[in-house]
């Protein structure tokens, strides 16, 4: 550590393992947009205590820290503080119930897909519920536009009735660049979430006016080829920052809270359903399934709405479990050292 680093706040930048890249606050100058040295700093007793009985409570990219340096030398991250957002995946083990932050205090989270050669509509409906679960803006910004002529169409199908903003964009042609960096003005935090190939990389260097992230050519079969190995926050031109991920090829949903608003289209159909518990599976007067036959609604989509509806509500019920196991053993706890306490007396 060197003389130049104090004690105080910080924010994470990227995560390893056991330890945090972080850009350390210099005193006096506290505020979101303040900038300072970047400190590797390694997990505090506190944080390791924390994160036994809950691994949410391990830092990830974006979380504000309180640090400390000890006598020895150690440089140690003692306190996450709380998260205005938060962009977190179910364990891909799918063995616990516990979610796995990717990342924190983000104003905008943006689903990243190229538009060519083919996007994948169910990737962006779940990367998208996962978007509107965080409680950030979600957007979706489809890739390489300057290689689909028709790019409004294919946006129309990829993403239909979307309730966010939609931008196609290319890095090539500038295409839609300045809308882009109209949600990272004034001090925003964008995450971008897509798979390998899609073209994040490329985004942020045309954000960020340089080559912060090293990228490689299309294939002859028109995809990206994966550079980015570490999640991580940039800062980029106008003051924002950008979090690029390494392509997500696992993306369990964590809860049902985000499907309801990734697929509006259904839920707005729901809602003029005879019963208010219609499953639209066949019963009378069920609006989704009526506009299924009408040809307003794709079934493929339905089925989507299905799929992610049932795998969130699945991990809810698994969350809600290990909660209430983790509360019996604390009043287990409680219990053993009140008895230990009444045995103890005179």
């Amino acid at each position: 550590m060197t003389s130049q680093v104090h004690d105080g706040d910080g924010l994470v930048l990227r995560v390893d393992r056991g330890a945090a890249l972080v850009e350390v606050t210099p005193p006096g100058h506290e505020g979101a947009g303040a900038a300072g040295e970047a400190v590797h700093l390694t997990w505090g007793g506190g944080i390791l205590a924390a994160a036994a009985s809950n691994p949410e409570a391990v830092p990830c990219t974006g979380d504000r820290v309180t640090w400390r340096r000890w006598p020895d030398g150690r440089a140690t991250i003692e306190r996450v503080h709380p998260r205005t957002t938060l962009v977190a995946r179910a364990e891909s083990s799918g063995k616990t119930s516990a979610r796995q932050p990717l990342a924190a205090n983000v104003d905008v989270v943006a689903v990243v897909e190229a538009l060519v050669p083919d996007p994948d509509e169910r990737r962006v409906a779940r990367l998208l519920s996962l978007a509107w679960a965080s409680g950030a803006q979600p957007v979706v910004l489809l890739t390489k536009a300057d290689l689909e002529p028709d790019a409004g169409a294919v946006a129309g199908r990829v993403v239909p009735g979307a309730p966010c903003p939609v931008h196609a964009v290319s890095v090539v042609t500038g295409q839609g660049l300045d809308e882009v960096r109209a949600l990272v003005a004034d001090g925003r935090v964008m995450a971008l979430l897509g798979a390998s190939g899609v073209g994040k990389s490329s985004l942020l260097n045309a954000l960020a006016g340089d080559d912060l992230m090293r990228v490689r050519s299309l294939r002859g079969d028109g995809k990206g080829r994966h550079t980015t190995v570490t999640r991580e926050l940039h800062r980029v031109a106008g003051g924002g920052a950008v979090i690029d991920s390494p392509g997500l090829r696992a993306v369990g949903l964590a809860d049902a809270e985000g499907v309801g608003l990734a697929f509006a289209d259904v839920t707005d159909l729901a809602a003029g359903c005879r019963f208010t518990d219609c499953r639209h599976t066949g019963e009378p007067g069920c609006a989704v399934l009526a506009a299924v036959e009408a040809g307003d609604l794709d079934p493929a989509r339905l089925d989507d709405w299905r799929r992610l509806s049932a795998e969130g509500r699945r991990q809810e019920i698994r969350r809600d479990a290990r909660l209430r196991a983790e509360q019996n053993r604390q009043w287990r706890v409680r219990a053993r050292a009140l008895r230990r306490s009444y045995r103890a007396r005179p």
